[in-house]
Parts: C-alpha cells; structure tokens; sequence
C-alpha cells in the first residue's frame, strides 16, 4: 500500500502528518511511504531525515496528491485541494466536516473515502488515535504560557527581601483535554486555579489537579455522546453566565475552552464581565476560531479592551510543531494500521470506530450529523406565482 504525507498549504500550519521515526516503523511493517518534498521544513523535519526512515521524496505535487492509495494530512482541505486527490481514492485528516458540509459532499462526488481524525470516538478503545485530543492537550498547555507571557506580573507566590508577592487567579472555563491541560500547566507555574464546566463529572478530574471547581446546577442535560459538553438552553447559558462572572472578575487569567462540535462556540464571558475585569488581566480565548467564548474576542488577534488584554489564538498546536506533529504522527499511524489488513484496506462499518471516523465512502456522505448539517444548509427555494 502507498502512502501520501503531503505538505501543507494552510497559512500558519507548521504541522507534518508524519514524522521520520514513525515513517521508519510504517516502513519496516511493509507499507510504501511517499513524502512531498518540504513536507516536515515548517516542523524541522528535513527531506534527508525522511529518505534515511526509507521514505521516497516525491517532488511533483500531482504525482503524489493523484498517485498513491492514502493520502495523510493535518489542516482541513482546501477547496481546490479536493481536485488534486485520486478519484477513488482514500483520505486522513482533519475535515471540520460539521463545518464544511458542502465540501464533503464533493469528496463524495469524487468517490474518496475520507476520514475526519476528529470523529474518531472519545473511548479507551480509540484513545491512541485520538488526535483532536492530543492536539487540544497543546493548546491548553501553551494558552497558559501566553496568558502568563502577557500578564504584568508573577503566577507564583514569591517570598522576597522586597515583600511577598501573592500567586496569580487563573479561572479555566471548560475542563475538557485542553482545559484540564491548562489547569495543570497553571498550577506547575505557581497559579491558583479555579475551573468551571457545566458538566458535573469532570469535579474529580478537576479537584486531582489542585484546582477548585466551581459548581453551577443546570436542570438539564448537559453531556453529549462520547462525554463532550452538549449545546445547551438559552436559560442554561443564562444562569451560567451569572455563576462565573464573579470568578471571572477576580481572576488574573481567564482561559476559555468551551466549544460544542459543529456548533458556534458559546458566548460565556460578556462584554460586561470584561469590564469588570482588573486592569492588566488577561483572557485567553481557545474558542476563537468557533466565535468565542467571550465577546471582545477577534480569532487571530491581541487586543485591549478597557485594559484587559483579550487574545484570540488560532490553530495554538502550530506552534509547538515538532511535538504536535510527533502526537499526531502517532494518532493517523495507528488509525491507519487499525483501518488495514495485509496491506490493504478493511474496513467494517460494523466497528464503531471506523463508522464513526468515515465520512463518506462509496459515493455517499455516511455520517449522519454531516448529512443533516448539509441539508440543514441548503438554499430553500422559492415559488414565484
């Protein structure tokens, strides 16, 4: 079987969907590995170190986009990226196919069989290829170290001949991989943190950490299928809202994680909140990208807003590349030897993990909640009497 690794044309994407090492081990189980040349540069990763793993570099992009049997990637498709792949043939990658139903659609049309690494289910069975959780794990982890890069003062408590200078407040909203990430990452640097999330079962997740959590009663429903955080009523964001905004007001860092797949991020820290905030406080906001958690967000952007300074990160996990991509060569790896079988594709739409992860396939979109998101947006027609 021939195996793509393509580089990516996403700006600010710096991730490579395999590594050297990983590349050597795929190689030695007897799997054909092509690498575009350039693919690992942004990742420190060199063409030599690939050929030296047993990887062939391929320098013509038609030949290995239109050439081998799987192609692997890290950032969503771009549009015209869908006409470069082999009709019939097979994609892993990242999709954001809830936010890009049109898109798969096309792939469909293609005949590719594309996988969403972010549709793999959050079970024990699947935790080793698990990507979206690997990569939201550097998130959080560097969200905390900007946050504390544009703080003007100390997150540890520190006992001088000046004075004792008291640790900074960090509140994390949302204790998914990323916010859980966070709050361990505040805690190494010397912070108290406080953490929120409307999902009372991550306490004891949240309390092992050294945080404490902060408790709000929701009198609904608030966990989705595979233990995500489920959209909630308008109500529910209300009284949310008011239960936060007098931990937001006395934290020194806020860091928001909350997000809802396929959805626009909840709105969970307002303008008002804000302005209440300490001059010099910082917001982190790793809902940028989805619209935001908080209402003075702008993705991709540092601001100040009545002198709290309000960042909105994209794509954080770019940033730590070499082990981004180490976490992710390991996740699509893994999912790639569990989707064959004597060097060839297997796939049993019976197993949970391949029927999740499976967009479309034999000319059809298969995921239900895509199928719906692309109905959901299609131009209603009107009849002109």
């Amino acid at each position: 079987m021939k195996i793509g690794v393509v580089k990516e044309r996403e700006v600010g994407e710096q991730r490579v969907a395999l590594i050297p090492d990983v590349v050597a081990k795929l190689v030695q189980q007897g799997y054909v590995i092509q690498v575009e040349s350039g693919a690992g540069e942004m990742a420190h990763f060199h063409d030599d170190d690939y050929q030296a793993a047993g990887a062939e570099i391929i320098n013509s992009l038609e030949d290995l986009w239109g050439g081998v049997d799987v192609l692997l990637k890290v950032a969503p498709l771009r549009d015209r990226e869908v006409e470069w792949l082999r009709t019939g043939g097979t994609l892993i990658s990242f999709l954001n196919p809830l936010g890009n139903p049109w898109q798969m659609q096309h792939l469909a049309d293609r005949q590719i069989t594309a996988f969403a690494l972010e549709c793999v289910p959050r079970t024990s069975r699947a935790q080793s290829m698990d990507a979206l959780s690997s990569q939201a794990a550097i998130a959080g982890y560097q969200a905390v170290l900007q946050g504390a890069a544009a703080l003007p003062r100390f997150f540890p408590m520190l006992t001088t001949a000046a004075g004792t200078i008291p640790p900074a407040k960090v509140f994390v909203i949302g204790a998914g991989v990323a916010g859980l990430q966070a709050i361990a990452t505040a805690r190494r640097l010397g912070a108290i943190v406080e953490a929120f999330d409307i999902r009372p079962a991550v306490k004891e997740e949240v309390q092992s950490l050294g945080a404490k959590f902060v408790e709000v009663a929701l009198q609904e429903d608030t966990v989705a299928s595979g233990g995500y955080a489920k959209e909630v009523s308008e109500a529910a964001k209300h009284t949310t809202q008011e239960a936060i905004a007098a931990h937001v007001q006395t934290a020194d860092v806020v860091i928001t994680t909350a997000q809802v797949p396929g959805k626009p991020a909840p709105l969970l820290v307002t303008e008002r909140m804000v302005s209440t905030m300490k001059p010099g406080s910082v917001i982190v906001d790793l809902a940028a990208e989805q619209g935001g958690n908080c209402a003075c967000t702008e993705p991709g952007r540092e601001i100040v807003h009545q002198g709290v300074t309000v960042i909105g990160p994209v794509n954080l996990p770019s940033s730590l590349a070499i082990h981004a991509s180490q976490m992710y060569a390991k996740n699509i790896s893994t999912f790639l030897k569990y989707l064959t079988k004597e060097g060839s594709l297997y796939l049993d739409f019976e197993d949970d993990i391949t029927a999740a992860a499976c967009i479309t396939h034999g000319g059809e979109i298969r995921n239900e909640r895509v199928r719906q998101s692309l109905h959901a947006q299609e131009p209603s027609i009107a009849t002109v009497a």
